[in-house]
């Protein structure tokens, strides 16, 4: 007992390949490069000029560059998940694409945007397993990174390299 199915002529491939086409055509949303980039250029330039604004700030304070830069980060990070948990940054990000999604903002955003999002289903199920769905791969691979090459290094210091 064998099924019959119905062969598909190359004709028939040719309407159906243009018939998605199109539909892909239809869907897909008409964005101007030249906007796009200005807008991520706004967006992550402001960013940047906060970030710079609160480490003058710091020093001016009488931080020094290290302690400044700390609190640059501590504050954009706090900024960005505030904003995450009012559904701002969503909508930043949406208009300023890599421009808010590239600085420390966008990463805070990547981590605290499954938090909020999975919340109701408890804190282990919910928020401890979907917390670094986004942001774990960076950590990992960043870290893994990180340490290759200090083990390079040590191996080059050990063979007077560097």
């Amino acid at each position: 007992m064998s099924g019959h199915k119905k062969e598909i002529t190359k004709e028939e491939k040719k309407k159906l390949q243009e018939k998605y086409n199109a539909y892909v055509e239809e869907v897909t949303p008409k964005a101007s490069l030249p906007k796009r980039m200005a807008s991520a250029f706004l967006v992550g330039g402001a960013i940047c000029m906060l970030g710079q604004w609160i480490t003058n700030t710091a020093k001016n304070l009488g931080a020094d560059q290290d302690t400044a830069a700390g609190y640059c980060s501590m504050i954009l990070i706090l900024c960005s998940i505030l904003l995450t948990g009012l559904n701002v940054y969503p909508k930043l990000a949406d208009f300023g694409g890599a421009g808010a999604l590239v600085p420390i903002t966008g990463f805070a955003n990547s981590v605290a945007a499954p938090a909020i999002e999975f919340q109701k289903e408890g804190q282990v199920y919910g928020i401890g397993a979907k917390i670094f769905t986004i942001a774990g791969p960076v950590i990992l691979y960043g870290t893994f990174t990180s340490w290759v090459l200090g083990v390079v290094y040590w191996g080059m210091k050990i063979f007077q390299v560097v």
